[in-house]
């Protein structure tokens, strides 16, 4: 899969509430959300290219207000070929 964008990489703890997440760390966050927050859609939503281990998906990251980061949402195609579970910390690589 063919990245395109600004590349960024942090590694976070897997969390569950539904559906499972990661989010990004706040410092990161706000560098992303001042280089490009306006291209951000409804609800805060940004369209980036995510990989972690040798699976890459194209998805988007959500803006919480609440904590005052970005939310990315780990599909359970990914989880599977990963191996990745909540409480998991996982290596992220976004293109945005």
């Amino acid at each position: 899969m063919e990245q395109q964008g600004v590349q960024y990489t942090f590694s976070a703890k897997v969390w569950y509430s539904e559906w499972y997440f990661v989010s990004l760390p706040k410092t990161l966050a706000s560098e992303i959300r001042e280089a490009v927050g306006r291209l951000e859609e409804g609800w805060g939503r940004l369209k980036v290219t995510a990989k972690t281990g040798n699976s890459s998906w194209k998805t988007a990251i959500w803006f919480d207000t609440k904590h005052q980061t970005y939310l990315l949402p780990i599909k359970a195609e990914i989880r599977k070929k990963e191996k990745i579970t909540a409480d998991d910390e996982v290596e992220i690589t976004l293109w945005v």
